[in-house]
């Protein structure tokens, strides 16, 4: 086990009944990056988050935080981390500093840490409102600082722009990104793909409690490159010969135009192969998938 690793799971699985939650689950999150945690609704994902944290014992496999097993030794496994778990829940009455008053005091946190986290997620200035009168972009920010109150080294957030607006959504995202730059491990589970492609380094999808592709954004998102090829003359002769190149994995065409499924660093190749055969290239380029035209290609064909 080495300890450069924040999160590790090792064929984690959660079985309810005759419900196979989370299925052999192995995962590592790096220390210091920002990593997506990337599935449907009912994939597992916050599943996943309790075991990780402890509150769901796994019926087979291993957690670990910081190498250390979170069902034989949570103390040591829990103490650096925070976490954010489905809607904030706050006494609605008292102010975002009240209730942090609260919180600080269950877990023995210093009150001077209170000012620090309000002013880590900018809610300073309404710091003396009542939690009631928060919008919802407030309420989620406040959460965040709760899950900061111990200063750990690894947040963990389960949909954290889960019902916000525009605005409340801009809000978070500029938080992770700011909370990534003081070298915190963040394990950000989402089903929106727009912001985990902006805030992420590495993502794993899940798809029915099954891990169905892990990565870089860059690595998966350049899986979904595709070469496009314009002809003139006839398409037929084109797309035969290019289903015969090794490393071509398919040859979709729409008119003149051709969909090559090939890696971007083969358009030249591509281009020569045509030319050779006396196939006139009109336009050449090479098209890439957005991280949400990846997780819908993998979640939809993947049984």
């Amino acid at each position: 086990m080495t300890t450069e690793l924040a999160i590790q799971t090792i064929d984690l699985t959660k079985r309810y009944k005759q419900r196979l939650a989370v299925e052999s689950l192995s995962l590592e999150v790096q220390r210091g990056e920002v990593f997506g945690f990337l599935g449907p609704n009912g994939a597992g994902k916050t599943t996943t988050i309790a075991m990780l944290l402890g509150l769901v014992r796994p019926t087979a496999g291993q957690a670990l935080l910081f190498g250390h097993d979170v069902q034989h030794d949570p103390v040591a496994a829990l103490r650096n981390v925070g976490a954010m778990i489905e809607a904030p829940a706050f006494y609605p009455y008292l102010s975002g500093r009240d209730n942090l008053r609260v919180l600080a005091r269950a877990d023995g946190v210093p009150p001077a840490r209170i000012d620090a986290v309000l002013a880590a997620v900018e809610l300073s200035s309404r710091a003396r409102d009542r939690f009631g009168t928060y919008s919802q972009g407030m309420k989620q920010r406040l959460a965040i600082a709760a899950a900061l109150l111990a200063d750990p080294d690894l947040i963990m957030l389960d949909e954290p722009t889960n019902g916000l607006d525009p605005a409340g959504t801009v809000e978070v995202r500029e938080l992770i990104r700011s909370l990534a730059t003081e070298g915190r491990t963040i394990f950000l589970c989402s089903h929106l793909l727009h912001e985990v492609e902006q805030v992420c380094s590495r993502v794993a999808i899940i798809k029915a409690g099954r891990r169905i592709a892990q990565g870089s954004v860059r690595e998966l998102l350049q899986r979904g490159q595709v070469v496009q090829v314009r002809v003139v003359g006839a398409v037929a002769p084109a797309v035969a010969l290019l289903q015969q190149v090794e490393w071509v994995r398919g040859v979709q065409h729409d008119g003149d135009l051709l969909l090559v499924d090939a890696p971007a660093a083969r358009a030249p190749e591509i281009n020569a192969l045509l030319t050779r055969n006396d196939i006139l290239v009109a336009e050449i380029r090479t098209r890439e998938e957005s991280l949400e035209q990846f997780f819908l290609e993998v979640t939809e064909h993947t049984t």
